[in-house]
């Protein structure tokens, strides 16, 4: 594999490893071998030279004198953050020496991996360590936290997870901006979507919060919280009424379009704008400008799929292409995630095949506050990576109380000393992505690309395909599983013949390229992976799930007897807890607040920049108020995942939930009630 290590000076080719849509292209700047600058590769399709403010200033995060350089380990009570510095070898032997032991006294599954996508990279996210834990019997992590909801309601619909190219939607004259905050989170969608404006086209903003992204609308629309799908299914009720859909696209590429004509009568406008806060008018206006548009595009966010009906509104969202045939029509459709065009050889790569016993336990990580709180076959030891669940997981005062645990062996491999890895017994060293091998494949543009190493290892650390090389060898593990480079598990994952649209793209090819596009010249509306190769308004697979199947809707389930729904969406310069350790990023998000509408804020005699006490039975955070009508009355919105720190009570997911979702067992966030009073 080329590398870029030795050459100290020079601009090089690179990838942006953020779980983010855009996976931008780079461009990094080195002199005396060290990044200086990082900059968007202006020959990127999609990325065209712009990045966002959390990538430009990368460098104070790989610099940070606060990355960890060595393994350390506990010295003081857990939680305290005294380590010792150790060498390697002492921290895989006294790792693997205490799981032996586990595995002998209590068996395999006493312990758990935590993992996430804080690295995109697909060998560093779903490479060795699947393998390492499927060969040694481990628990296995149900990996739900972001887009299962929304990606399996979509999917009921579509077959898989595939939509509009983004690169088409300059040609849209409708763009829908439904439920996410893409100013923050897909900035390049946006751009797209000011270049259709310049060619005509509106932008419609639906959200519960008027943020960046409902400011830069034409048209804001707010909602109440977890009611999308109601507002979809009344849509398609005017639709159908007021004969504004496409009954020949409909017949030649849809199934069920008569019941679902038959089933949205019930949802009339009336009733759909007393659930959802938008008014009748409204309704008929958003309907026409829709229905009637030369080419209407929807890109369906996360936000709205964090409630415990997210599954079931993006599955009614995801048919409202169908119904007015604007799949048909360029830059039309709408985008939930496009990972499907891209998908590479998990079998492969993840070689679930090594795991002997098929029927091991598998806990879900929004759950993971219960797992380790359980005293029946509690899990005894936890591998966390690429995640930060102190922070990130929901129902946080359980997660911590949980990692507290003096008999749980917690081992954290990070870039930093996480909040998370304050309370673990060994910390190991992460490399960067601009310090690994690796490839990435967006889940919204249609570039699959390659990371080349850019700069040598900080510190002393290490990627994760090398860490557990290093457990698996100590382990007494010696499958050749174990013994491939990075460069054969990429070679590995690119093979797969499943996929069409990918069957042109080699290792090889991006060693040249750096970067290829999906072969997007087989139809999307011919080649659908649905059952009946057709989209499903009414689908027979989710009656075998155990589902309607027809979108409905059904309010979110009752949580406490408080006054607002809460909803902790993200910010602007962080991604999830990644930069919210980082001295820049927190000046430039300045502090964390809670948005709160003028009557509530003058009902309880709350004043715009006063601090006010947030709470629930989960937790408690004491947020400054911002006061305004970006929000609707009986709703509370925070930005950003802030931890406690100085003193400060702001870690917003100590109030959510640890429900799963109607379909798919997601997270719901989005769905918890809290209390907000002055501080005296």
């Amino acid at each position: 594999m080329t590398s870029y290590i030795d050459q100290k000076n020079g601009v090089f080719p690179s990838v942006c490893s953020l779980d983010c849509p855009d996976q931008c292209g780079l461009l990094i700047h080195k002199e005396d071998g060290k990044i200086t600058k990082i900059e968007g590769d202006p020959n990127h399709p999609v990325t065209q030279g712009s990045i966002c403010n959390k990538v430009r200033h990368m460098t104070s995060r790989l610099y940070d004198e606060n990355r960890l350089q060595y393994p350390l380990k506990r010295i003081g009570d857990k939680g305290e953050g005294k380590f010792v510095r150790i060498s390697w070898e002492e921290a895989i032997a006294e790792i693997t020496s205490r799981w032996k032991k586990l595995i002998q006294e209590h068996g395999t599954e006493s312990i758990l991996p935590y993992s996430f996508y804080g690295n995109m990279g697909l060998i560093t996210s779903e490479g060795m360590d699947r393998r390492f834990f499927n060969k040694l019997g481990a628990s296995q992590l149900d990996r739900k936290i972001c887009q299962s909801a929304g990606t399996k309601g979509y999917s009921y619909t579509m077959g898989g997870n595939i939509g509009v190219d983004p690169e088409d939607t300059i040609h849209s004259k409708l763009i829908i901006f439904w439920g996410i905050n893409a100013v923050s989170t897909n900035m390049h969608q946006v751009m797209l979507a000011q270049k259709a404006r310049k060619n005509g086209a509106k932008i419609v903003v639906i959200d519960v919060h008027k943020n960046q992204t409902g400011r830069l609308a034409d048209w804001f629309i707010p909602i109440k919280p977890g009611t999308d799908g109601m507002l979809a299914l009344g849509l398609m009720h005017i639709l159908f009424n007021n004969n504004l859909v496409d009954e020949a696209f409909m017949q030649e590429h849809t199934v069920g379009h008569k019941e679902l004509r038959e089933h949205v009568k019930s949802f009339t406008p009336e009733q759909t704008a007393a659930i959802t806060g938008v008014s009748v008018e409204d309704l008929h206006e958003l309907a026409t400008m829709y229905a009637t548009s030369p080419s209407a595009f929807i890109r369906i966010g996360n936000g709205l799929q964090h409630h415990d009906n997210g599954g079931m509104a993006t599955r009614a969202i995801s048919c409202l292409p169908a119904v007015t045939g604007h799949w048909a029509k360029k830059g039309g459709g709408a985008i939930k995630s496009n990972s499907g065009f891209l998908a590479h050889n998990e079998d492969q790569l993840q070689r679930p095949d090594l795991l002997a016993n098929k029927e091991t336990r598998v806990i879900n990580m929004n759950q993971i506050g219960d797992a380790l709180l359980q005293t029946e076959d509690p899990v005894r030891s936890m591998f966390v990576y690429n995640s930060n669940p102190a922070v990130v997981a929901p129902s946080a005062n359980k997660v911590r109380q949980g990692l507290l645990r003096d008999d749980l062996f917690l081992v954290v491999h990070d870039l930093f000393l996480t909040e998370t890895a304050k309370m673990a017994d060994i910390v190991l060293p992460a490399t960067s992505s601009y310090e690994n091998t690796d490839f990435y494949a967006s889940y919204w543009h249609h570039y699959v690309q390659l990371q080349q190493p850019v700069i040598e290892p900080f510190g002393e650390a290490k990627s994760n395909t090398e860490v557990f090389r290093l457990l698996a060898a100590e382990m007494g593990i010696s499958d050749e599983a174990f013994t491939v480079t990075d460069e054969e598990l990429i070679q590995a994952s690119l093979d797969n013949e499943q996929n069409p649209y990918t069957s042109h793209i080699t290792l090889g090819v991006l060693k040249e390229n750096q970067y290829m596009k999906a072969d997007m010249s087989h139809s999307l509306l011919e080649n659908l992976p649905t059952a009946s190769g057709k989209i499903e308004l009414y689908s027979e697979t989710m009656i075998q799930d155990g589902y309607d199947p027809l979108p409905i809707f059904v309010p979110i389930q009752p949580d406490g007897d408080y006054e607002f729904m809460f909803i902790p969406g993200p910010n602007h310069n962080f991604l999830n807890s990644t930069f919210s350790n980082n001295d820049k990023h927190q000046k430039l998000e300045k502090e964390p607040k809670v948005h709160l509408n003028s009557a509530d804020a003058s009902r309880l005699f709350i004043d715009d920049g006063e601090m006010v006490k947030v709470w629930n039975d989960r937790g408690i955070c004491e947020l400054r108020a911002a006061v305004g009508d970006n929000v609707l009355p009986g709703v509370a919105v925070t930005q950003g995942l802030w931890s406690d720190q100085d003193g400060k009570i702001q870690l917003v997911n100590a109030l959510t939930p640890d429900r799963l979702s109607d379909i798919g067992d997601g997270a719901t966030f989005f769905s918890g009630r809290v209390n907000v009073s002055k501080i005296s």
